[in-house]
């Protein structure tokens, strides 16, 4: 099964859901927000939110600064 994350592609061997691909993928999952095909996913849905062959998913960190 292939997906894109961040423009890239990638791999995985089975059905996950948001909140496993996220965990793969990220050192800091509770700083991101997660787009899936184009569709801004609120964190408490990732577990309900399967991830399918195909899928394109952005995962975007917000970092402050002065």
């Amino acid at each position: 099964m292939h997906i894109m994350i961040n423009g890239q592609k990638k791999k995985i061997f089975a059905a996950q859901n948001l909140r496993e691909i996220v965990g793969q993928f990220s050192s800091n999952p509770a700083a991101l927000i997660a787009e899936v095909n184009g569709t801004i996913v609120k964190k408490t849905q990732w577990d309900a939110v399967s991830v399918n062959d195909g899928d394109t998913i952005e995962l975007v960190s917000f970092v402050g600064g002065g």
